[in-house]
């Protein structure tokens, strides 16, 4: 009989993992992240222990080890296949083994197995990583440790076995996690750092020094595992360009990617701010929403009712009525199968945007899984619209199985649109989102914890709306005798204040003090532009091997997209290329493994092992189904019910009783989106009973208030005007776009009295609004 005290699974069975403790080490925008997992076998017999976990979906793994007792042994990178049989021998054997693998189906899923762990026995496991911090829109920089992972939904006929990327997810609720994390950080910057936000509970920041370029941070004890952990960065001056280089490992072959130089450059490009002011006024903008079962769970960790697809519709609001007359525009919405609003992209008008207001209304987390290859493919294979530059948002929770296949096909169209990606709610797939945007030359946005999902879409409406860039290309200038190789895939997009990386390997003698300099060169709106950075090639100190480490790993991801590309066809042995790049750098690929054997002296291990899957937090239902829990003390079953959509829930059975239909009381309306979604899509306000509710006056009070010789629509757009900016300025990054519209068709009217008007919408709202800060 198990001994079930201590820590259990749901199905009442021991977990051996005990704890996690994760190191994070910040130096500007790179990240050092030691983990150590510590198991213990509470049971009377030898275990093997897999435990299914999400990493970030650009992380390059780089060691693998094991302390059992005083002896520790450090895994190698080997051939998968190699890795797998060496890991099943050494346990047929009686040997302990371990070993770490990364998902086929997607890079952001790694799976543990601690084989042979005796009875009574410990073990520590460590596992190291180094990434980039992604530039948010606001110029924070983000880690995410991923501590949630929600079922990855794997479409029919993709070849997975219906895990997160073809292995086995074990996952329970959060509050049901049997293990602990504790969390610190230690940050250094040659730049101040101005604060650390979190969505978790943080232990205040402590500076380590008196001009603030060092701080260490930790997490608050009791993490309860319903949430990524996520750090948001903000350092003084943060748009600085900067230049790395990391020397060569001594022991590694001059000439090889270990062995010469390693450059890794940060650029900042910078726009003129007459370009900058502008604003597209054409473009075929194609909204892509999840609706999958999961897309009705609670945005964030709060107790209020939003969901994420009540978010996503007010966010749609926003997005139509800012759209330029002109655009041409479509919904489509997806889970198990897809829908669209019009059968191919229409011209923006009055009339389409309210079609499509309506249809959006009707929209709700009910259509089963994520399947999203499917309406991409549809969308790849509608023509491109003459002189409108193809715009993709996609919304999505990110709980797919087939990342790779996805990205395959984004990267395939990436010369006939931009890609915009935001992944909502906890445990959504960094690859997935970051990927969708790196391939189509977007940006994404992760909205996670507090934060309103309207704000960071618009941000990126305002980056869809911005001249493309073209005509991309990265020049070298190096000393005499000293070549470059580029590791990293060419630059496709550039954005105002946002970061490009570029790696490089540098081969050959350079002489003392000596300098390179890179130039990117580009078009913007007609007029060729340039950013330059001279840098010293004096390598850096301390620095290890973690510029190598992600030079390699970019390379890697490049060569296995275009293995995958070309499968089935003569490839000059690319998989062969990506296992020796990643036996030689230490870092993990899709081809390969870590694999550590325990080979000292000692008894084998005796009798049949006994395999426990560590479970891990999950914050959604599975998709396409809901939990239906009788809440007096009965298990958790499986409902093919529809879901919670539009604040009904149907059938929930209350220890026995009948079923019933509970409707949560509908929290009134944002005065915000109340306002907004009168607006006309040319962009004014029609003087109606609705306008002035919005406004909180009667009819008769606006009327009333009205200058004789003004235009009554006129009127009620420089009223919504005044009022946007006088009681909405905390959130004008989601009504900037939609009220330069605004004034934009009031200069547009020639309209006599605005200096009066807009004195008498003040006196009205009680407001103080020039006319310049109105924009007229």
């Amino acid at each position: 009989m198990v001994n079930c005290c201590g820590l259990i699974t749901a199905n009442k069975d021991p977990v051996p993992l005990k704890s996690i403790e994760v190191e994070l080490e910040v130096r500007d925008h790179v990240a050092t992240v030691v983990s150590t997992l510590n198991y213990e076998n509470k049971e009377d017999k030898p275990l093997e222990a897999v435990f299914v976990f999400p990493l970030p979906g650009d992380a390059a793994v780089c060691h693998f080890s094991a302390q059992i007792g005083q002896t520790q042994i450090v895994a190698e990178v080997k051939e998968k296949q190699k890795a797998r049989e060496e890991y099943d021998d050494a346990l047929s054997s009686g040997q302990q083994a371990f070993l770490l693998e990364e998902s086929e189906q997607s890079p952001d899923i790694f799976s543990l197995s601690v084989g042979s762990l005796p009875p009574g026995e410990s073990a520590s496991i460590r596992l190291d990583y180094v990434t980039e911090l992604a530039v948010q829109a606001d110029d924070g920089l983000r880690f995410c440790l991923p501590a949630v992972l929600n079922p990855r939904y794997q479409p029919l006929g993709s070849g997975g076995s219906g895990g997160s990327g073809g292995v086995q997810v074990t996952s329970v609720p959060a509050s049901l996690v049997p293990y602990s994390l504790s969390f610190s950080a230690r940050v250094s910057s040659p730049r101040p750092i101005s604060k650390v936000e979190s969505s978790c509970s943080l232990d205040p920041l402590q500076y380590l020094n008196s001009d603030q370029t060092q701080a260490t941070i930790k997490l608050a004890a009791g993490h309860k595992f319903d949430r990524d952990v996520e750090l948001l960065i903000y350092y003084k001056d943060a748009h600085q360009p900067t230049a790395v280089v990391e020397a060569g490992q001594a022991s590694a072959e001059p000439g090889s990617l270990m062995g010469d130089p390693v450059v890794m450059v940060s650029l900042y490009p910078e726009f003129p701010q007459s370009v900058m002011s502008s604003v597209a006024s054409c473009g075929e903008f194609v909204f892509l929403l999840d609706r999958s079962g999961s897309m009705g769970c609670p945005i964030n960790n709060s107790k209020q009712q939003e969901t994420r697809i009540s978010s996503a519709r007010d966010t749609l609001l926003l997005l139509l009525k800012s759209l330029p007359m002109g655009c041409y525009f479509n919904i489509y919405s997806f889970g198990s199968s897809y829908e669209h609003i019009f059968p191919k992209s229409v011209e923006y008008s009055q009339q389409t945007m309210e079609e499509a207001l309506k249809k959006v209304g009707e929209m709700g987390a009910n259509l089963g899984g994520t399947e999203i290859l499917s309406p991409l493919q549809h969308i790849y294979s509608q023509s491109c619209i003459p002189s409108q530059p193809r715009q993709l948002f996609v919304f999505t929770d990110g709980e797919v199985g087939n990342t790779k296949q996805v990205l395959d096909l984004v990267k395939k169209n990436s010369g006939s649109h931009r890609c915009f990606s935001f992944g909502i709610g906890e445990g959504s797939s960094s690859a997935l989102i970051n990927g969708l945007a790196k391939e189509g030359g977007g940006h994404a946005q992760f909205i996670t914890g507090t934060d309103r999902m309207q704000p960071k879409v618009m941000q990126s409406l305002r980056f869809a709306l911005q001249p493309a860039v073209v005509d991309i290309s990265v020049t070298w200038d190096l000393p005499k005798g000293v070549s470059v190789t580029v590791l990293s895939p060419p630059i496709t997009a550039l954005f105002q204040g946002q970061r490009s990386l570029i790696y490089a390997q540098l081969t050959g003698q350079s002489p003392k003090a000596a300098e390179g300099c890179v130039t990117v060169k580009y078009s913007l709106a007609g007029h060729p532009s340039q950013n330059q950075l001279r840098f010293s090639l004096k390598p850096a100190e301390d620095t290890g091997s973690t510029v190598h480490r992600l030079g390699a790993r970019t390379l890697i991801r490049s060569l296995e997209m275009e293995e995958r590309e070309r499968r089935g066809q003569p490839d000059g042995g690319l998989k062969e290329k990506v296992v020796q790049l990643s036996v030689q750098s230490g870092v993990s690929s899709s081809f390969t493994a870590f694999i550590a054997v325990n080979k000292a002296d000692g008894e084998a291990i005796q009798g049949p092992l006994v395999r426990r899957n560590i479970p891990i937090s999950r914050m959604c239902i599975v998709k396409g189904k809901r939990r239906k829990r009788n809440l007096c003390d009965g298990p958790e079953m499986m409902s093919d019910e529809p879901e919670m959509a539009f604040g009904v829930l149907r059938g929930l059975d209350l220890c026995g009783g009948a079923p019933t239909t509970v409707i949560p009381k509908q929290p009134p309306r944002d005065p915000l989106l109340q306002l907004v979604s009168l607006q006309q899509a040319s962009g004014c306000w029609l003087l109606d009973p609705a306008l002035s509710a919005a406004l909180g006056k009667t009819s008769e009070e606006v009327d009333k208030s009205k200058p004789a010789p003004v235009n009554s629509d006129v009127w009620a757009t420089v009223l919504a005007l005044i009022w946007l900016h006088g009681f909405k300025k905390d959130a004008k990054e989601e009504w900037e776009l939609l009220a330069m519209k605004a004034a934009s068709w009031l200069r547009s009217q020639n309209a006599p009295c605005l200096t009066e008007c807009v004195e008498a919408g003040n006196a009205l709202l009680g407001c103080s609004m020039q006319k310049d800060v109105l924009g007229l």
